[in-house]
């Protein structure tokens, strides 16, 4: 719990992917992720969290469902959701979110 939060606490903003490998949605957002990542390169660090060895972080935030991202600026939880997303939609919200 001490690296996730020494993590979000960072100068950039990170993306939290809480999921379980038992989720098909979970795996329906890894490659969504994975260009998230491609387009943001070092300005967004992201971050997954298996909610099924983690569920510390899933109580901390009171996560019911996966997948669940969470985006964090300086140590503040700016955005939350959960469900799938579609890529250009997640990529401009977080523009937006980031921004601010």
């Amino acid at each position: 719990m001490s690296k996730f939060t020494d993590l979000v606490n960072g100068d950039d903003p990170v993306l939290v992917d809480v999921f379980a490998d038992w989720c098909t949605p979970c795996k329906v957002m890894e490659p969504i992720i994975k260009n998230v990542k491609i387009n943001f390169g070092s300005q967004l660090k992201i971050i997954k969290i298996n909610i099924d060895q983690n569920p510390q972080i899933a109580n901390k935030f009171q996560i019911k469902g996966v997948p669940t991202l969470l985006l964090f600026k300086k140590g503040k939880l700016i955005w939350r959701q959960a469900g799938i997303h579609q890529e250009n939609e997640l990529i401009d919200l977080i523009k937006t979110k980031i921004k601010n």
